[in-house]
């Protein structure tokens, strides 16, 4: 995805918090409106409180630790 269009999508998300505090006051009828959890606009709330727009923009969602472990083979089998 482009720089261009991370900016976009948190340019959205802003305009969904500005929508609560200046359009209807209620994050359940925003989230409704936009088709999105009350989950999902928390998400973005805090993360715009803590860092802002770049809060805002999308983020990987790949775990930073597997939790699969790679089997291990030994040199030696018992099979002969």
């Amino acid at each position: 995805m482009s720089p261009r269009e991370l900016e976009r999508r948190a340019k959205h998300k802003l305009a969904v918090l500005r929508h609560v505090e200046e359009v209807s006051g209620n994050v359940s009828a925003t989230c409704r409106y936009y088709s999105i959890s009350r989950q999902c606009y928390y998400t973005w709330r805090r993360r715009f409180d803590e860092e802002g727009l770049d809060g805002l923009k999308d983020r990987s969602s790949v775990p930073h630790i597997s939790q699969r472990r790679p089997i291990r083979r030994s040199s030696r089998t018992s099979c002969g």
